[in-house]
């Protein structure tokens, strides 16, 4: 025989179900704050100040940038107008995850046979590369990569 449903039984499950739901969002928004580091720059008055000159001088190097994951081995391949291989003078990346900084690295790349390249290994999954490069003039380079390993 079925037990009666009473304004007490559907209160304690409607706030049971309410709890839980706010439970959830308690701990998510937690783990949110507590994974993802939030600054992109220290100053961004300061930033925008510089944002357009150096978007200009960059865009004037006429570079394409292209990378790729393989075997673990991250290839950075500079490209003139031409098509033809970049040498820069200067490079540096920081490699690692778009929502939190534990797996930053920042890794050492040679440059082979015309690319950019470096022993990374990866684990499935998106990844970014933020890059900074300076080409023999000193103009600045820089962009952020968006990398998908399949795993």
């Amino acid at each position: 025989m079925a037990r009666e449903l009473t304004g007490r039984k559907v209160l304690a499950i409607t706030v049971s179900a309410f709890a839980v739901i706010i439970g959830v969002n308690l701990v998510l928004a937690v783990k949110a704050v507590s994974t993802f580091p939030g600054l992109e720059v220290k100053n961004s008055y300061v930033a925008s100040q510089v944002f357009d000159a150096e978007r200009k001088a960059q865009k004037a190097l006429g570079w394409t940038l292209t990378e790729s994951h393989e075997n673990g081995e991250l290839r950075l391949a500079f490209r003139d107008r031409d098509g033809l291989p970049v040498e820069v003078d200067r490079l540096s990346a920081v490699v690692g995850r778009t929502t939190e900084a534990a797996e930053d690295t920042q890794p050492d790349f040679v440059y082979r046979n015309g690319d950019y390249v470096a022993q990374v290994p990866l684990r499935p999954g998106k990844w970014m590369i933020l890059l900074e490069a300076f080409a023999k003039d000193g103009t600045r380079f820089h962009q952020r990569l968006d990398l998908f390993v399949a795993g």
